[in-house]
Formats: C-alpha cells, sequence, structure tokens
C-alpha cells in the first residue's frame, strides 16, 4: 500500500525531518506534504522540500498569526508567501482560514488575511489548503464572496455530515486526521462514512493529533495508516481500497504524479 500525509508539520532541522522521513517510507508512506504557517515555517518547508525526496511544501500564514501579516485596510503584506509561490515542490497555499476557539489574532484580521489568501490560490493556481475551527459560517462566507478554488481542502476536518455537506457542495475535498480514530469524535467518524471515498484524504497533522493506539505522544508522518485503517473500518471496506483512493485524490488534488 502507499499512502500520502496530506498534511503535517516537520522539524525544520534537516537531519531529523529526514528520520521521519525514512521512518515513514518504512511504514509505506512515501509522500509528504509539508505544511507552512507562517513566513518562517513557510520557508522551512520549501528549502526541505528542495532537499528531501519525497517531501512537498505549502506556504501560508495560519489564522493564529493573522496578525504578523496584517496591515489596516484589508491589505495583508503576503510578499514573503507569494514569493515561494514560484517554487517548484511548493504544491499550496496554507494553511490558512479561521480560528475562532483560540482567536490568537483578532478576526477581523483573521478574515483579511483568509480572504489575500484565497485570492493568491486563484492567482497562482494552486491548492488552498483551510483550517477552520468554530468558523463555519465566515468560513463560507468568505469562500462565497472570493470563489472557491479548484482545488481545495479542509485540512483536519472536525465537523459532522451537515458540515461536511456544504464543504462538499462547495468542490472541497476532506481531510482527516487522527481525531477521527478517537472515541468521542462521533461527528467526525460520521462525516468519514458520509464523504465520498474519492473526495477525502488522510494526514496526521503531526507533531499532533497522535492517532489511537498512538493517542499521547508525538505524532509522526509514519502513522497517517492508522487513520486510513479507521476509515477503513468505519465505511466497512478493505483499507487498501483506502490507501489507493487516497493516494490518487492526493495525487489530483497537489497536481502530483500518480
Amino acid at each position: 500500500m502507499r499512502w500520502t500525509d496530506n498534511h503535517c508539520h516537520l522539524p525544520p532541522d534537516q537531519e531529523q525531518a529526514a528520520g521521519l522521513v525514512v521512518a515513514a517510507a518504512a511504514a509505506g508512506v512515501h509522500r509528504i506534504i509539508n505544511v507552512g504557517t507562517d513566513v518562517g515555517s513557510s520557508e522551512s518547508a520549501a528549502a526541505l522540500a528542495a532537499e528531501l525526496d519525497g517531501i512537498w511544501a505549502t506556504a501560508g500564514i495560519h489564522p493564529h498569526d493573522a496578525s504578523t501579516v496584517w496591515r489596516s485596510g484589508g491589505d495583508p503584506d503576503l510578499t514573503a508567501v507569494e514569493a515561494l509561490l514560484g517554487q517548484d515542490r511548493v504544491v499550496a497555499v496554507g494553511e490558512c482560514g479561521l480560528d475562532y476557539y483560540y482567536d490568537q489574532s483578532p478576526r477581523e484580521q483573521q478574515r483579511d488575511v483568509f480572504a489575500a489568501q484565497v485570492a493568491l490560490a486563484h492567482r497562482y493556481g494552486v491548492t488552498l489548503v483551510i483550517h477552520s475551527r468554530e468558523a463555519w459560517d465566515d468560513t463560507f462566507a468568505i469562500l462565497e464572496a472570493e470563489g472557491v478554488p479548484e482545488r481545495t481542502v479542509f485540512h483536519c476536518f472536525t465537523g459532522g455530515p451537515a458540515e461536511a455537506r456544504r464543504c462538499l457542495d462547495l468542490g472541497a475535498l476532506l481531510s482527516f486526521s487522527g481525531i477521527v480514530t478517537f472515541p468521542n469524535a462521533q461527528e467526525v467518524a460520521e462525516a468519514a462514512c458520509f464523504c465520498p471515498l474519492d473526495r477525502l484524504v488522510v494526514e496526521t497533522d503531526a507533531p499532533y493529533l497522535a492517532p489511537v493506539p498512538n493517542r499521547g505522544q508525538r505524532n509522526q508522518p509514519a502513522w497517517v495508516p492508522l487513520v486510513g485503517a479507521a476509515i477503513a473500518a468505519l465505511r466497512g471496506i478493505p483499507v487498501e481500497e483506502v490507501a489507493d483512493a487516497t493516494w490518487e485524490t492526493a495525487s489530483r488534488l497537489y497536481g502530483l504524479d500518480v
């Protein structure tokens, strides 16, 4: 089986990252999307992708960090992010979006910075990686106003079937993390069953959200097959079917060779 970890955060140290890549490959995880959350981590992700096989990068500003690039008037300074989008192995804008759970940046700033990154995804024809937590209505409102990029994914999906339907109706994909293995995440499990198999991908969000039976440990890309196996069990299908489908869907999502 071949797996893609659709979303993780590798350490910037090349030696440490290389060790995680080797461990992932041994577990059948042959492609890793290393996600930027601010200018520094985006630059690091791009540098690792240029040096290590099996890694691709994204560049973006997480809603927690929106205040670091926000300028009054709704015109954020995304110069550094935009500069990275021209690199060969930088395949997406994000993660970006809204987080009304922690509110680490003011909501107005989050909305302006998110909208500007949606516009970047359109301009460069790259994938949009969305983070949305307790902000569904405003997330959908911004996507409606800006237009949904052709390739869009809601990472670490935490909604239920109702939110899944709204995302799918927009043409977006859903990415499921180790949360789908948690006993108390019933709505997420229901969404993983509701979502068509060719519209979902799997991720670790490492080093966070380690799946059962490794919950509480530092997560790593090698554990994404546990997420896939949980989805297969929920849907009552062979795990090989989930591996094949998510590999091909990730290929389309990021424009990678199948």
